[in-house]
Formats: C-alpha cells, sequence, structure tokens
C-alpha cells in the first residue's frame, strides 16, 4: 500500500489544478454525522475522519473489536475537486469504469459507489438528474443543480467534482475461531495468532485518494494524447 502512496504523490504533480481528499466516514455500522464534516480534522485524528465526535466514539469501538478478537469494516469517500469536464471516453476507458477498477484493486475492497451510487436505485428519475442551468456571468460551464452522478456521466468527467465511496471488509485474519477445512477436507477452527488491524479501512482515505489521483493523472495524459 505505501508504494500505492508513493505513486499517488507522483500523479498528483501532473495535475496540479485538481484537489484530491479522502476521509473515513463509516465504521462497521457506525456512520459520522455529516453536518460535523470539517476537512480539518481528518488530519488530527488516527482515523482520517472529517467529524470529530465520530472519531471520539470510534476509538472505543476499535479497542472493543481488538479486545474481543474480531474487526470492523469500513467505508472510506474520496473527492476530488478541479477536475476539468471531458475526461474519459463513452466506452472504453471509461473514466468510473478506470475509477472502479482501481479501487477494486485495493487489499479487502469490496464495494465501489460513484456519487448516489447504491442510493440512486431509490430515486426516480428526475430525483436522480443532475439538473442544469445556464452558465452564470464570468463562467463557461453551465452550472449543475445536483451531482448525483458523482462527476461523472456517460464515462466522461462533467467538471463537478468526482465522489468515489470505497468499502472495506473487516480484517479476515481474527482471533475468533472460525470454522473452516483441513487440506485433507476435515472440518476444523482457524484462529489467526499476531498483531493484526482490527480496522483496516482505517489506513484506507491515503490509498484510496492516491489511487483516485494515479486514475486522474492517466486520463488527463489519454484526454492530451487524444485532443491535443
Amino acid at each position: 500500500m505505501a508504494a500505492r502512496v508513493a505513486a499517488g504523490a507522483v500523479a498528483r504533480k501532473i495535475i496540479p489544478g485538481v484537489t484530491i481528499r479522502g476521509a473515513l466516514i463509516q465504521m462497521g455500522p457506525h456512520k459520522i454525522d455529516r453536518t460535523n464534516w470539517d476537512w480539518g480534522q481528518v488530519d488530527r485524528n488516527p482515523f482520517f475522519c472529517p467529524d470529530e465526535a465520530a472519531a471520539g466514539r470510534w476509538e472505543k469501538l476499535v479497542d472493543e473489536a481488538r479486545k474481543a478478537g474480531s474487526s470492523l469494516g469500513a467505508v472510506v469517500e474520496c473527492v476530488a475537486t478541479g477536475v476539468p469536464p471531458g475526461w474519459g471516453a463513452p466506452l472504453y476507458a471509461k473514466l468510473d469504469s478506470e475509477l472502479a477498477s482501481a479501487m477494486m484493486s485495493i487489499n479487502a475492497v469490496k464495494g465501489v459507489e460513484i456519487g448516489a451510487g447504491f442510493g440512486a436505485a431509490r430515486l426516480r428519475g428526475e430525483e436522480n438528474a443532475d439538473r442544469m442551468r445556464p452558465a452564470s456571468e464570468g463562467s463557461n460551464h453551465p452550472e449543475f443543480l445536483a451531482n448525483n452522478a458523482g462527476g461523472i456521466a456517460g464515462g466522461i468527467s462533467t467538471g463537478q467534482p468526482v465522489l468515489v465511496r470505497v468499502a472495506f471488509k473487516p480484517t479476515s485474519s481474527i482471533l475468533t475461531p472460525v470454522e473452516t477445512v483441513t487440506r485433507d477436507g476435515d472440518a476444523t477452527d482457524i484462529v489467526t495468532k499476531g498483531r493484526h488491524d482490527p480496522c483496516v479501512g482505517i489506513r484506507g482515505a491515503p490509498v484510496v485518494a492516491a489511487m483516485m489521483a494515479l486514475v486522474l493523472a492517466d486520463q488527463k495524459l489519454l484526454h492530451r494524447a487524444q485532443c491535443g
């Protein structure tokens, strides 16, 4: 994972006008209060959490899981602002498919949402539509009234913030006995000894942000090659 974060730092040099930030927004079933969102808090707690109160509660949750020999899942949200419209493609090398592939390549990731994600399935078409209005004075781009698409339409960036959420499974290496089978197919229990993360998603925020940077850097270079 360290190699990915290092590569992401290089990728950010290719996209200097783009700001990418990641944050842990859920641990187990416990979500942050989005009204408390403060990006400044992300670097002030060990959870990369934008909600100071939630970070305080999560300390106890992680400690309880560790003492119980168990683990917790987590969700990381990552947003890239300053992405210009036009990056991506309508069929192959779609921006959203490239992002999904990159995020799924991270260890322990089991789900990826872009924009409203699974929440879009609960909406009607007119509710999910990212309505547009003419450009305001001094702007060259139309204004969007929503961002359910997560900054990507038809596989191409719209100029809105690119928004991705990534779900990490609970760490599988735990002290709690779990049923399994031996090489001979006989029933047994497995217990993983040693020191293991009670929540691998805690370290996921910088990795997700790095993968976002790598994909956007690739897409910028592809766009330059295609369009000059």
